[in-house]
């Protein structure tokens, strides 16, 4: 055997992948806000004051992998701002008082948002009920993102 094949034969590289996590950062500089382990099917919420109707908006999503599936949009009332023609395939039923959009399609690998000035912006995911305002500042540009985390060590 030569010297390069003794070399390569000690040289063993383990690859592992942690659990995916959903991260709120900070758009422009990266700074993690929050962040938790989630697996496929886990559900978010993120619940903001409409500015022109000043009722509750809660938009929930889903997590597929490193996907986040909108879906559902619960709101209050009809007005500017808030979709009126549904495309093909969505469906928009009551729930109580509220009128709730479901059944769409598109995935995103990121969410972006303002944190609200007048109005905070609640996360909800699990048991938790989170200010976005407390937690990131007003009018803060924050990134919702599945991070998937691949690890590797090196042994000799």
């Amino acid at each position: 055997m030569t010297a390069v094949g003794i070399v390569a034969a000690a040289v063993i590289t383990v690859f592992f992948v942690l659990p995916p996590r959903l991260v709120i950062i900070d758009s422009d500089s990266g700074h993690i806000f929050w962040q938790k382990n989630v697996h496929k099917g886990d559900e978010f919420a993120v619940e903001f004051i409409h500015s022109v109707n000043q009722t509750p908006v809660r938009d929930t999503f889903c997590i597929d992998k490193s996907l986040i599936i909108p879906v559902s949009t619960l709101f209050y009332n009809f007005g500017a701002g808030m979709q009126t023609d549904l495309p093909e395939g969505q469906t928009l039923t009551r729930r109580g008082d509220a009128l709730v959009i479901s059944g769409f399609t598109q995935s995103f690998k990121e969410l972006n948002f303002i944190v609200g000035t007048v109005s905070d912006h609640i996360f909800f995911f699990g048991d938790e009920e989170i200010s976005l305002r407390d937690l990131c500042g007003r009018n803060a540009h924050v990134t919702f993102r599945v991070e998937r985390i691949i690890c590797w060590m090196r042994k000799y």
